[in-house]
């Protein structure tokens, strides 16, 4: 793979589930160390998307390269094997573990059988280092089950960061945190583009106005616009579909307006986003 082609690569892409359409024909391109985020409607396909590059959803049709290797028809584990790691909306954790155990836990599906099974009496490098970059060394030795919210999409995060991923893809990360949590919250992902490729998924518009660098709007299961934040709340395209009713109305709404908790706060995008 040369410098110039993207590191995913997604092209004609289309699902359909019993008649119906969630993936339309969709075209995208992420470049290595690209900090992208996806927003839509309900029902746009934006999930729907990052099970397919995940393997847990089979296309219909498309490709999806990544790395300059074809992942459709890949198992979930060949495609975090491959490098591409994704978190839930709910984070998924071992409570009964504490948090650096979790984190040695994902760190540890690279080892061979024979390290794996030899009992650790130190902490490794990387969980140290993982630990640290997610502002968790602190709360090692904490139970995963006594975290807050923020705390455990945190140490999802981390263990993703532990597996050495090369694109990690997250789905609304900051959904149900507090305005400090999801500040932290992005300035570890404005971090992580340094070195990693991040796609979010994210419905909470301060937030993609803040940290985004590149946008993907989707709609009905295909890319209505793409662009930086200013040119995404300046498309026509998009008005309508986040203030798609009468034109009086429209006028008078702002456009993917955050609240004062960084919730949308517009009526006819609560319809269209939240």
């Amino acid at each position: 793979m040369t410098g110039t082609e993207p590191l995913l690569k997604i092209s004609g892409l289309s699902v359909v589930f019993d008649g119906f359409r969630a993936i339309d024909g969709i075209d995208l391109t992420v470049a290595e160390g690209e900090l992208r985020f996806l927003i839509g409607p309900n029902g746009a396909g934006k999930t729907t998307l990052v099970d397919v590059v995940t393997g847990l959803t089979r296309p219909t049709e498309g490709s999806v390269v990544f790395a300059g290797k074809e992942l459709v028809g890949k198992r979930e584990h060949q495609v975090v094997r491959l490098g591409v790691g994704r978190t839930f909306q709910t984070a998924v954790v071992f409570e009964e573990l504490t948090v650096e155990e979790n984190v040695d836990l994902a760190a540890s599906f690279r080892m061979r059988l024979p390290a794996l099974l030899r009992r650790r009496r130190s902490r490794t490098d990387i969980v140290g280092s993982v630990l640290e970059r997610a502002g968790l060394l602190d709360l090692a030795e904490r139970p995963a089950a006594v975290l807050s919210h923020g705390q455990r999409q945190w140490l999802e995060i981390a263990m993703l960061l532990a597996q050495e991923p090369r694109l990690l893809l997250l789905d609304e990360p900051v959904a149900g945190m507090s305005r400090e949590e999801r500040e932290r919250t992005g300035e570890l992902l404005a971090e992580i583009a340094r070195d990693r490729t991040v796609v979010v998924i994210e419905h909470d518009m301060e937030f993609v106005r803040t940290y985004a660098s590149a946008v993907t709007v989707l709609h009905e299961g295909r890319v209505l616009t793409e662009g930086d934040m200013a040119q995404v709340q300046a498309d026509p395209k998009v008005q309508e579909v986040y203030l798609g009713r009468s034109r009086d109305t429209r006028a008078a709404e702002p456009v993917l307006v955050g609240g004062e908790d960084g919730a949308v706060d517009s009526g006819a995008v609560r319809e269209g986003v939240a």
